[in-house]
């Protein structure tokens, strides 16, 4: 008897689309992240290293930009309104080790930048870092019509990296809190 087809073991792959469409194993978690997406607005994922944080936000990415074709034969599949599309605003501290605050500036910058364009926001931002994201945010929704789903990777890496310097980690997490202390103001959008 002919073995069956088998799949590979995802190993070190944190994205979804890779997993679905390379013949990987996936466990269904998509009965978990119905209920994430419909029960409350925010979420602060806090789980060891290697967990699996990363493949849960590029997941939720897919499902929110609406990329039903990934999601065939899952939970979610038919209890999802694919006809919806929301904007996503995906932030990652993972990639590199910020030195100092205007180490970590920049790399916000980067990231705002690169989510403008991948958004289709054509205004030049604001000066200040949380005049940025605020503005993004609020673009975003404007130009696609719908709010905005925003997904943070490693949201703490910059100051783990840092803590054997105590002063460089609290200047970095000033820096950090600048960023994410935009998203209760940005509520509406």
């Amino acid at each position: 008897m002919p073995a069956a087809h088998r799949r590979k073991l995802p190993i070190g792959i944190q994205t979804f689309s890779d997993i679905r469409e390379g013949g990987y194993y996936y466990v269904d978690k998509t009965p978990f992240i119905e209920k994430l997406a419909n029960q409350n607005k925010y979420y602060f994922l806090s789980r060891p290293r290697r967990f699996g944080k990363s493949l849960l936000l590029d997941t939720l990415g897919c499902l929110f930009e609406g990329r039903e074709a990934l999601f065939y034969g899952l939970y979610i599949h038919d209890k999802w309104d694919w006809q919806q599309r929301y904007p996503v605003v995906r932030l990652s501290f993972g990639n590199g080790v910020a030195a100092d605050r205007e180490d970590l500036d920049a790399n916000i910058r980067y990231q705002l930048q690169q989510q403008r364009a991948r958004l289709q926001i054509t205004s030049t931002p604001p000066k200040r870092i949380a005049d940025d994201f605020a503005s993004l945010i609020e673009q975003a929704h404007r130009v696609h019509g719908q709010r905005v789903v925003v997904l943070i990777d490693e949201y703490d890496k910059p100051i783990l990296d840092n803590i054997p310097d105590s002063d460089r980690a609290r200047e970095l997490r000033e820096g950090l809190k600048n960023l994410y202390s935009v998203l209760k103001d940005a509520d509406p959008h």
